[in-house]
């Protein structure tokens, strides 16, 4: 009997790549709509509830250091399957947590799993295409990152109106179920020679200090910024990443390669990276609080009505990838900012007697500023990077990225409360009345024009011939969860 002949894997993993990056972003945009409903479980105010949303990017931050590593130690099939074996199982706990504190913690781990399903399953894209194919793939093989935060909000809100919070983690079960099943069956398993030694002091220093770091950023609004545990929490945060600096500058093999930020541009374009997103990343964590609390919508209407910023990205990043060649990053990121902070601004304008397309309309106005950044910031970030370096420039873009996604429900939760730490108070059990929703909206506004400026200023100079030809940029990721190689940077 002829043995049945296994797929091609050029098929196989596109189908994986496409399942596993539509899981990952769906649940990084579903869970935004369910805070109001999980606070309201728990008896908690809604801003409150930012360590669900805070704990998730900063594991997912820790595991991007040892993903490319463990890809290479174990194999690519290996770690993707388990690593998404592991994501559905908390997945699963999530929606029985019984706490808030058992959410945030089930949520962190579902992190440390998710962390490193992105950068495997890119790898595996990577290694199966030649770098002409991967052109014409990759074009493909970013819409679903563009749709999946679209349909995200609004699956969450069916869900979380028809049945409960739970189910926007209880959704992630039989997507991942048949994900594994379907790679156990069809993937191949190819190797790469075993990778050198891995930094596991730098990997340590560096997680811990990120770590205490983010837990005295999240709790800061709950308990008061000058309480003693978020005081300790923070200082030996600062310590332990100073610590892990003096370290990685003197380590033969760093897990992050700081040296790398004596280039100009790519420091530039990182520190762009890391501020300029905490003004969009503060918008979408704000306004379905907003909807729900101030306006009284329900998720389902709150999901319809943020969604519409995905529409406004999809759009401007099909314009700019036309237009980056002869403009350069420029030009294009300061005006994006500009109009990031003049969304904002409208934001701030909305009252409790504003209509939900209006809101509809300035989300959409806030996404056609956003998809001028993302795009040309990680474009120019890589432009000057030796080749040898670009792995470890990678990490430390994505690691960066994920600390801005981690700031800014800090950030809004901070400014939600007005940094008193009175949460813990009853009269705190109401929602902030609209007015400190609409300085929220302002203090983002002017983070996003100091980038604006800072953009304007520290890429002078820049053109397009230095940072890439338009024949290479109309095919690079264009939000924040692009398709990454390896050890987490964008594939080429």
């Amino acid at each position: 009997m002829t043995p049945r002949r296994r797929p091609d894997n050029r098929l196989i993993v596109p189908v994986m790549f496409v399942a596993t990056m539509s899981i990952v972003v769906m649940d990084g945009a579903i869970s935004n709509v369910a805070l109001p409903a999980i606070a309201g479980q728990f008896r908690v105010p809604v801003a409150g509830v930012d360590g669900v949303v805070v704990v998730y990017p900063v594991c997912v931050g820790m595991a991007i250091l040892v993903s490319g590593w463990l890809g290479d130690r174990f194999g690519d099939k290996p770690v993707l399957l388990t690593a998404m074996s592991f994501f559905t199982a908390f997945s699963a706990l999530c929606g029985t947590a019984g706490s808030l504190g058992e959410l945030v913690l089930l949520r962190g781990l579902q992190g440390l799993s998710g962390g490193l399903l992105t950068p495997v399953v890119s790898t595996m894209l990577f290694r199966t295409f030649t770098s002409q194919e991967r052109v014409r793939v990759s074009r493909t093989m970013i819409v679903p990152q563009q749709i999946a935060p679209a349909v995200a909000p609004m699956l969450g809100g069916l869900l979380v109106d028809g049945l409960s919070w739970r189910w926007v983690f209880y959704v992630n079960i039989p997507l991942g179920a048949v994900t594994v099943l379907f790679g156990l069956a069809f993937l191949e398993d190819r190797r790469q020679p075993p990778p050198g030694r891995f930094d596991l002091p730098g990997f340590l220093l560096s997680a811990a200090g990120a770590s205490a770091l983010m837990y005295g950023l999240c709790e800061g609004a709950q308990q008061g910024w000058g309480s003693p545990g978020i005081a300790a929490s923070l200082a030996g945060g600062a310590v332990l990443l100073a610590t892990a600096v003096a370290y990685e500058l003197r380590s033969p093999h760093p897990v992050l390669r700081l040296r790398l930020f004596t280039d100009r541009l790519f420091r530039n374009a990182n520190i762009l990276n890391l501020v300029g997103l905490v003004p969009f990343m503060g918008a979408m964590y704000l306004g379905p609080l907003f909807l729900q609390e101030a306006l009284g919508a329900t998720a389902l209407q709150s999901g319809s009505s943020t969604f519409t910023e995905a529409i406004g990205v999809l759009l401007t990043v099909q314009l700019v990838a036309r237009l980056y060649g002869r403009l350069g990053p420029r030009p294009i990121i300061a005006t994006g900012l500009l109009c990031v902070a003049a969304g904002l601004m409208l934001l701030a304008t909305c009252t409790a007697q504003t209509g939900l397309w209006t809101f509809r309309l300035y989300m959409f106005l806030l996404g056609l500023g956003m998809g001028a950044v993302f795009m040309p910031v990680t474009v120019a970030s890589f432009s000057t990077v030796a080749e040898a370096d670009v792995g470890q420039a990678s990490t430390m873009n994505s690691v960066l990225r994920q600390l801005s996604t981690a700031i800014a429900p800090a950030l809004v939760a901070t400014l939600l409360t007005g940094g008193s730490g009175r949460l813990h108070s009853t009269a705190a059990m109401a929602s902030p009345p609209v007015h400190t929703y609409r300085t929220a909206y302002l203090v983002l506004a002017g983070i996003a024009l100091v980038s604006c400026l800072l953009a304007a200023v520290s890429l002078r100079g820049t053109s397009a011939r230095q940072t890439a030809a338009e024949e290479d940029v109309s095919h690079q990721g264009a939000v924040p969860n692009e398709p990454c190689r390896c050890d987490g940077g964008p594939l080429p």
